[in-house]
């Protein structure tokens, strides 16, 4: 696998407790929407037990001039040398490396489901089919506790509009706790809400990414639900 050293162009917060994070693109670094990277920091100016190196989904698809990770920031050395580091401050990647990419049969359908900051493969690779006009089907159900925590969400529901083929399902689990207006779907997803817009379950390839708890509880609806598990690529995101 390659290795670069990378500049930090920008940083921003997406949501609450959630930033992204701009880094530049090395000439010809090529791979795929949902692949990931390990970052390492360089001579940090703290480290704690849980060490200078992490796993990040690219959140930007292939075709964007960055590379973009996002994180919720949790409160470990790691998090705070990124969010307080000089733009301009290198970091070493490793990779890309991951297969949760998106299925060359565009024959069947493609369904997103994800829990939080595992929204990041998904943001890459949905972006990357609007670009190429790819004639995938895809569903994406976008579960978070409020609209205030969802990274990417107004992009991700204004997509729609540059691709017919997808559809944007957000869920929200503790709307009491919001202070906005929220007009989508409540509740954790289950076989109800996916046979509510997909229709017949067995037919779709299925990807999901999130919390452990999360992905676990999705592996086992679409198992009740009779999807083969053949047809279902998961990755947890521990830790975020």
């Amino acid at each position: 696998m390659a290795i670069h050293r990378v500049k930090l162009k920008s940083r921003r917060e997406i949501a609450e407790g959630t930033m992204a994070f701009h880094f530049e693109k090395p000439p010809g670094f090529d791979f795929k929407a949902g692949q990931a990277l390990a970052w390492t920091l360089i001579d940090p100016p703290e480290i704690d037990d849980e060490g200078g190196v992490r796993n990040f989904s690219i959140a930007s698809a292939p075709v964007e001039p960055d590379l973009m990770i996002a994180t919720r920031m949790r409160d470990t050395a790691f998090k705070r040398v990124l969010k307080t580091m000089p733009l301009g401050t290198e970091v070493r990647i490793v990779g890309p490396f991951g297969s949760l990419t998106l299925s060359h049969n565009a024959a069947r359908p493609a369904v997103f489901l994800a829990g939080g900051i595992g929204i990041t493969p998904f943001r890459s690779m949905l972006r990357q089919a609007a670009e190429q006009k790819l004639p995938h089907h895809l569903f994406l159900f976008y579960s978070n506790r409020r609209p205030e925590d969802a990274a990417f969400l107004e992009e991700l529901e204004e997509l729609e509009k540059e691709n017919s083929n997808y559809k944007f399902i957000g869920t929200m689990t503790e709307m009491p706790g919001s202070n906005r207006v929220w007009r989508g779907e409540t509740g954790y997803i289950n076989q109800e809400m996916l046979g509510k817009y997909i229709g017949d379950l067995a037919a779709p390839n299925y990807y999901i990414a999130g919390p452990p708890e999360m992905v676990a509880a999705m592996e086992q609806t679409l198992s009740d639900a009779g999807v083969n598990s053949d047809d279902v690529r998961a990755e947890e995101f521990a830790g975020y």
